[in-house]
């Protein structure tokens, strides 16, 4: 049995028909959180039998009655191979999540709660790409830490202006927590290049800008974080 809150409630959402709707199998619960994020967008709420349909179909036209060990859902309708370009965006997103959760906890243990936070609202970025992807919506505009799109561009690129900081690279002798951070920026750079890989049309171009957007403007605040603790961000005594 599973009890999904409004942002378990907002990763699983799926299309169908159009419509944006949520599986509920036997026995799983939702949160009055949940319930009312459900009830206030006008999401339908069905059983978990009945995601699963009749038969499958392929982008290339086929149709399945049963589901291959090698494809996976690329969305409600079409199943796709295992490396498919889309699939491999979401398993580095996936990798990506892993890398802030780890910066995330080694922040909150190291004694820096803003920074915490910080990666926290990272986190929540990196998987709601993954829901837009899915659904295929837009993204809006991304605004990190209270930073606009233009300002997270500007603060990455001038830190010596906005910290006091000059660039720097990073070395073994630098935080535990920055150096995670830095990991973590790594698989951003991975993630926003599969991005343009996933979503590249016949002529180059990428027809999902917005995504391919929010993620370089993650790693510029992944890197910003970054300057933050190189510039001296003051530890709180959190015990």
């Amino acid at each position: 049995m599973a009890l999904f809150t409004e942002e378990a409630v907002k990763a699983n959402l799926r299309n169908k028909d159009g419509k944006r709707v949520f599986y509920l199998a036997a026995g799983d619960r939702l949160t009055p959180g949940a319930r009312d994020y459900l009830r206030t967008n006008h999401v339908e709420v069905l059983p978990a039998e009945k995601a699963r349909p009749a038969s499958y179909h392929t982008l290339l036209g086929a149709t399945l009655q049963d589901k291959p060990e090698s494809m996976t859902h690329l969305n409600s309708e079409y199943l796709v191979p295992k490396n498919h370009p889309r699939i491999l965006f979401r398993g580095l997103v996936d990798s990506l999540e892993a890398d802030l959760l780890l910066a995330q906890q080694e922040a909150r243990e190291a004694g820096f709660p803003s920074i915490c936070v910080a990666l926290g609202e990272a986190l929540d970025f990196a998987r709601k790409t993954i829901r837009h992807d899915v659904l295929d919506t837009p993204l809006e505009d991304c605004s990190l830490g209270g930073l606009s799109p233009q300002e997270l561009r500007l603060h990455s690129q001038q830190p010596q202006k906005y910290y006091n900081q000059p660039h720097f690279m990073p070395d073994h002798t630098q935080p535990k927590t920055l150096l995670l951070i830095h990991k973590a920026r790594a698989t951003a750079r991975q993630t926003e290049l599969q991005c343009y890989e996933a979503f590249r049309d016949r002529e180059g171009r990428c027809t999902r800008d917005d995504l391919l957007q929010g993620y370089n403007r993650l790693s510029s605040f992944l890197w910003i974080l970054e300057i933050r603790l190189a510039a001296g961000e003051k530890k709180v005594n959190t015990l």
